[in-house]
């Protein structure tokens, strides 16, 4: 009876622990966590004798960093269509492209000329020895000391088993990108990146139940805008539902730390609207900073722009204002304090 009683306890407490909310609470409430101290490196030993370094990795590999809705598919697309290049969708996709029984066969129907995302992907059965489906929605942020040895073998996989250049598309790597640039500091990062209105509008699955007047009440969310705010708020607690409730704020901040990633750690930074409505003057730049080369009147061809300024449809410059400067002005508030070490 006691054991019984023991286990209805224990998982009463489990359960507990996972409630979102309660989670929020302590995170809120409780006591700042208290770092252990710990050597800063690993120093070697003095009795192992230590081999001459391997050459840096990344030589000749190419990643592309972008937000959801951002038109990383396209660029994706574009490098599909490059001879010499193997392009990978979103290597970390809970589909898992490299599994036939996973990846099922749908193809969002926005994605225009686009048949499958997987074709790359038919040898590369062995990621799944490496594969972990929480990198989607957890250890969000990876500073260059972030310890995750699976996601680099998962990534050199892909690279060992190219022909070719090896191009790499992500929606889920911009705040991990001083991860990537340490582990393959000789890649190249191609940001992407879009007007956040225009990708707020495409995150919304029911714009006829999601309106500008009621989306506190009514968002559900699509692209993991909940779930990445959650892991990410021990960093960034602005980020915290509780903190910030209104969904299109906490959107934005999310779409700021990217933005700021991307500039601060990528090669070469590109905008939608440049690719999508000047694509052979986008391209052309793009080649020339990675000494990248194609032809570009072909590749151009590629580019299918989508009508533009469709957030004019959810709400009035005015609304959108209104919370961007909200949020520049927390965000400028909140860095102003970490560079000076007030925290």
């Amino acid at each position: 009876m006691k054991k019984l009683i023991k286990s209805i306890i224990v998982n009463i407490l489990i359960k507990t622990l996972e409630d979102r909310a309660v989670l929020q609470s302590i995170r809120s409430n409780g006591p700042k966590r208290v770092r252990t101290s710990i050597p800063f490196d690993n120093k070697p030993s003095p009795y192992l004798i230590q081999k001459p370094s391997k050459h840096l990795k990344g030589e000749g590999v190419i990643f592309i960093t972008s937000r959801f809705r951002s038109g990383s598919t396209l660029l994706w697309n574009l490098f599909r269509n490059i001879e010499g290049c193997t392009s990978y969708y979103e290597p970390f996709n809970e589909r898992k492209w490299f599994d036939e029984e996973t990846r099922g066969n749908h193809v969002d129907k926005t994605h225009v000329g686009v048949d499958d995302y997987w074709h790359e992907y038919k040898e590369l059965s062995d990621l799944s020895k490496f594969y972990d489906e929480k990198w989607i929605h957890k250890q969000i942020y990876m500073d260059e000391k972030s310890y995750n040895p699976n996601m680099e073998h998962f990534i050199d996989c892909i690279i060992e088993n190219t022909k070719g250049t090896p191009v790499m598309q992500f929606n889920r790597i911009d705040l991990r990108l001083p991860w990537i640039k340490k582990h393959y500091p000789k890649a190249k990062i191609i940001h992407l990146y879009r007007n956040p209105r225009d990708v707020w509008a495409s995150f919304l699955t029911n714009k006829k139940v999601m309106t500008a007047s009621n989306i506190e009440s009514t968002y559900e969310d699509a692209f993991y805008l909940d779930v990445w705010c959650e892991d990410l708020a021990d960093f960034y607690p602005f980020l915290d539902p509780a903190v910030t409730r209104h969904p299109y704020q906490r959107f934005y901040y999310l779409w700021k730390l990217s933005y700021l990633f991307g500039t601060e750690w990528a090669d070469h930074s590109v905008s939608f609207e440049d690719l999508a409505y000047s694509p052979h003057d986008c391209i052309q730049s793009m080649f020339n900073n990675l000494g990248l080369n194609g032809d570009i009147n072909e590749l151009s061809k590629v580019i299918q722009p989508p009508p533009q300024h469709k957030w004019k449809e959810f709400a009035k410059d005015e609304w959108f204002l209104e919370h961007e400067n909200h949020c520049e002005s927390n965000l400028s508030l909140f860095f102003s304090q970490k560079n000076s070490g007030k925290e």
